[in-house]
């Protein structure tokens, strides 16, 4: 098993490039740059897709166009075009549950709530690996739409992209396979005091 497709979830649009939601395309976005993987509109997969070579490993990218709860519209068709299991696609998306400055990794599970997850589930399963990036729960239901769709405070944003930066760096254990590793790298993180 090694990752074969890393997608990030968030929505299109300027106005959306840097809120909350967008963490999974702030991830898919930071590996596009630091291996020089071109990415472009691929009306196919209703996304932005690329190819490249990623710790030496052939990695297809790509970030949904479809706005968040359509994201299923792009990814299981660039799935099943190129035959990729689950055991072979990483999604990278922002979490409520845990806080700014945390990222875990999983396999497995509901969408929680989710509403990328919820709309590709029903179609693919849910037995594929996920990077959850935390940004905090606003402390009210009532307040989760307005709380994903703006930006994070300064300090949250640096705890965000210090959590990537770590995650990043667990990277070349989960492309050659090496989930469990990858995990309790990526779980352990904890932002320095």
């Amino acid at each position: 098993m090694t990752i074969k497709l890393i997608v990030g979830l968030g929505n299109p649009g300027q106005e959306y490039m840097f809120t909350r939601h967008n963490a999974g395309f702030w991830f898919v976005h930071h590996l596009a740059q630091q291996f020089n993987i071109a990415l472009a509109p691929d009306k196919k997969f209703h996304g932005v897709t690329g190819r490249g070579q990623i710790y030496g490993h052939d990695v297809r990218l790509l970030m949904p166009l479809t706005f968040m709860n359509k994201s299923g519209q792009s990814i299981v068709p660039m799935v099943k075009f190129y035959g990729i299991d689950n055991d072979e696609l990483l999604i990278a998306h922002d979490e409520l549950d845990i806080p700014a400055g945390s990222i875990k990794l999983k396999t497995d599970g509901g969408h929680g709530g989710h509403n990328g997850l919820r709309d590709i589930t029903p179609h693919i399963g849910n037995d594929f690996h996920r990077l959850r990036v935390g940004i905090g729960h606003p402390g009210h239901k009532s307040k989760v739409s307005g709380h994903v769709l703006s930006k994070a405070a300064p300090d949250e944003q640096i705890a965000i992209d210090s959590a990537l930066s770590a995650a990043f760096e667990a990277l070349p254990l989960l492309l050659k396979g090496d989930v469990e590793k990858a995990r309790s790298q990526i779980n352990g993180f904890k932002l320095p005091e």
